[in-house]
């Protein structure tokens, strides 16, 4: 898949996803008004739904139909969103901007923040089970352990811990493969499973080329903190050396790192040589995370 080819298969998906997400909160006698605009603002203003992209990618690489794949893809930019709202507050990161606008909590206030990121978590839940369809336990488990206590949230909490610490890359790739990696392939994996049962191997494959593109993402993503500016990226740059945290660049100098993060993506394509053809848009996607500029 060439690059204008990917650009276009990235704005089809994303303007899929944001029409379904839109339509959520569309003809609805909401009993909470300012809740339901602060969760607008959490998941509606901006963003890449690079996690959306993946669980069309992967679901059609093994077969699924576009319709199938709407519910899991809105479910899993749901908890993306939920978490970017919690991950901005005061109590943690304490970040001003996101995607180019005023975070929620200061959009709205803390507390109608935290009760947004409560509400949009629950509504990802929502939208997969309303949706229905033969795998729905298997795709409610897969979704439900990569946010929480085994995935996103413990990642949140390794975070945390390490802030003016001095851990190793191995302890950094851990943190991160909680942190961003673990809804990077709950994504693969939710479009997989729309498409096949949980014993069909290509799933391992799949499972092999997320985890590799998952650290990838991350480690371009420390990268870009240090040499992007806070426009592009729509967040203040910098803001990872003003609060201490360990990234790959300081552990690995930035050429360092990005050489890690190149030799990742080669692996996540590697692992997609059993899907053959059908998998090339993800092999595509796995190029677009190191070269991406916000």
């Amino acid at each position: 898949m060439n690059a204008d080819a990917l650009t276009a298969r990235l704005a089809a998906d994303r303007a899929r996803v944001d029409a379904g997400l839109a339509a959520l909160f569309v003809d609805r006698a909401a009993p909470a008004p300012r809740l339901d605009a602060a969760m607008r603002h959490g998941v509606l203003v901006g963003g890449k739904r690079l996690r959306p992209v993946l669980v069309y990618a992967a679901g059609r690489a093994l077969g699924a139909a576009d319709d199938a794949l709407d519910a899991p893809a809105m479910a899993i930019e749901l908890v993306h969103a939920y978490s970017l709202v919690h991950d901005d507050l005061p109590a943690m990161d304490d970040d001003d901007l996101r995607r180019g606008q005023p975070t929620v909590h200061r959009a709205f206030d803390e507390a109608t923040a935290i009760l947004a990121g409560d509400a949009l978590q629950a509504l990802a839940f929502e939208v997969l089970a309303r949706a229905g369809h033969p795998r729905l336990p298997a795709l409610i488990l897969a979704l439900a352990e990569a946010a929480g206590r085994d995935g996103m949230v413990a990642g949140q909490a390794l975070d945390l811990a390490a802030v003016g610490g001095h851990p190793d890359v191995t302890a950094l790739a851990t943190m991160h493969g909680h942190k961003t990696g673990a809804l990077i392939r709950a994504a693969v994996r939710l479009g997989g499973l729309v498409a096949v049962d949980e014993a069909d191997p290509r799933l391992a494959a799949l499972g092999a080329y997320a985890g590799a593109i998952g650290l990838a993402f991350q480690i371009h993503d420390d990268v870009l903190d240090v040499t992007g500016d806070t426009v592009t990226l729509g967040k203040a740059s910098g803001a990872d050396a003003a609060r201490d945290k360990p990234t790959y660049p300081a552990l690995l100098g930035l050429e360092g790192a990005r050489r890690r993060a190149a030799e990742l993506v080669e692996q996540a394509v590697a692992a997609l040589e059993p899907l053959g053809e059908p998998a090339m848009p993800l092999a595509a996607l796995a190029r677009y995370m190191i070269e991406r500029d916000h």
